[in-house]
């Protein structure tokens, strides 16, 4: 990579940076805006992003990335119990998707909820390997396939951030929630589930990147 790429690249993400943490102050605000909130020009912004719609999809783009890496990273250990795994994923996942969740409702406009959901099929795939595991386990419960089970987490997590952006979820007490909230759906009796999530909470993956870190 030649040192202008490298610098092109860094004023992207920087531009990236600056475009999210406006986006979720002020979800009106303008590639004029943007620009100024970044210190350049507007041409400066085109010339990365032709549109505002390009711009929120390469910000999802990147949220999925995020959301995808971290869900990854916690559901590397094959010989931990299904639902703390699944547990932890979720956690992970939540605190990369929390950052990110104002911006859901602009990319529905600009990317649509199918390209929403065509990004997230890593997630979903990785999401079905934990639920047939822990089903054939007898860990979870439910009438429904891996598959359809791992469409329902899905969309009762986009549910849940939707309910944290109109206020009627504590932004805080949401990440544990979303475990809990997912375990339930799962099948995993009632007694268990908060006690998976604790152990989900007080066992960090070893080599995986804290999701706050990655979000500095």
């Amino acid at each position: 990579m030649t040192a202008l790429t490298s610098r092109a690249q860094a004023n992207r993400r920087r531009i990236m940076d600056i475009a999210l943490a406006e986006l979720l102050r002020h979800p009106d605000a303008t590639m004029d805006q943007i620009a100024r909130a970044a210190g350049v020009v507007r041409r400066t912004v085109y010339g990365h992003f032709p549109s505002r719609e390009a711009l929120i999809t390469a910000l999802t783009d990147a949220a999925v990335e995020d959301v995808t890496t971290a869900f990854t990273d916690h559901t590397a250990d094959l010989s931990e119990p299904a639902d703390v795994a699944l547990a932890r994923a979720t956690l992970a996942a939540w605190e990369c998707a929390d950052r990110y969740r104002l911006l859901v409702s602009l990319a529905q406009c600009s990317v649509t909820d199918a390209g929403i959901r065509a990004r997230l099929e890593p997630v979903r795939n990785r999401a079905t390997t934990i639920l047939t595991r822990g089903l054939e386990a007898g860990v979870f419960r439910s009438p429904l396939t891996p598959r359809a089970l791992a469409h329902v987490h899905e969309h009762m997590l986009f549910g849940l951030m939707q309910a944290v952006n109109d206020g009627d979820l504590d932004a805080e007490a949401a990440g544990p929630a979303a475990a809990e909230t997912v375990l339930a759906a799962a099948g995993v009796p009632a007694g268990r589930i908060a006690e998976a999530v604790r152990e989900a909470e007080a066992s960090p993956v070893e080599g995986a990147t804290p999701v706050a870190e990655a979000m500095d």
